[in-house]
């Protein structure tokens, strides 16, 4: 299971411990993930992602995983977050279409 965020594609980041004397030595920063499920209003479904902690902060921001999710770019989105958006996508255009 990869250290990367499902719909951000955030992901390990490298840079330096420093100690007091100044001496820099290798280290990673990892990004802080959660298992979360998260429910598409459109496709009334509740989907297990594996996101970091701001992308929960901006879910909220933007109203939910459907606004979010579909103003995202594919190559940001994990492949099964890019299956849920094709599937928003498509019940999206299908409520236009009967309206």
């Amino acid at each position: 299971m990869s250290r990367r965020c499902e719909l951000t594609g955030i992901g390990p980041m490298v840079g330096h411990s420093v100690s007091h004397s100044n001496i820099k030595t290798k280290r990673r920063f990892l990004p802080s993930l959660k298992a979360v499920k998260v429910t598409s209003d459109s496709l009334g479904q509740t989907f297990s992602l594996r996101i970091s902690n701001a992308a929960l902060r901006t879910l909220d921001y933007k109203g939910g995983l459907d606004a979010f999710i579909v103003k995202a770019r594919d190559e940001q989105l994990s492949i099964a977050a890019q299956r849920i958006k094709r599937q928003v996508k498509a019940k999206l255009a299908e409520q236009a279409a009967a309206a």
